[in-house]
């Protein structure tokens, strides 16, 4: 069946089974190999992608649910010549090891910054708790967000984009 999906703002067609979730359609159809397959049931948070400016778990999101939604992933933050702020502030602090759950902190990040970019430590580590880190980094990676909000927040004042 078709589904039609608007991921890091582009519509496109995909053939898929409604129930299918949204990870593989991702990385098997669309070529977006960002979000990474963790645990298949929602427990580490590799996965995370944005619906509508919300984290969400796509291994556990089937793509029926996102017809008529926005949906953007890590690759639609920004690019190698240009990385988003989220992405400039990671590597400012070099907060990836292994790099295998920096996507999924990244899009839960970026979701908790787009609705506040000047929230405090504590917020930070809260929102984050849902997304596991094996190697450890948690505190590189909490800087980086602390920093992505920072850059954020200048980016608005100077009337860029984020």
């Amino acid at each position: 069946m078709a589904v039609t999906l608007t991921v890091n703002g582009k519509t496109q067609q995909v053939d898929a089974d409604p129930e299918t979730p949204l990870l593989y359609v991702l990385r098997d159809d669309l070529e977006l190999n960002g979000a990474k397959y963790g645990c298949g049931v929602g427990q580490c948070g590799a996965c995370t992608v944005m619906v509508d400016n919300e984290a969400v778990l796509s291994c556990v999101t089937p793509v029926l649910l996102l017809e008529g939604r926005r949906i953007s992933t890590v690759e639609g933050l920004g690019t190698m010549e240009k990385p988003g702020p989220m992405q400039q502030a990671f590597i400012e602090q070099q907060a990836a090891q292994c790099g295998f759950c920096i996507p999924g902190m990244m899009m839960r990040a970026q979701a908790l910054l787009q609705a506040n970019p000047t929230v405090d430590e504590a917020a930070v580590r809260a929102h984050l708790e849902p997304n596991l880190c094996r190697c450890g980094t948690y505190m590189r990676i909490v800087k980086a967000v602390m920093r992505a909000g920072e850059l954020m927040h200048q980016s608005s004042q100077s009337g860029g984009s984020t």
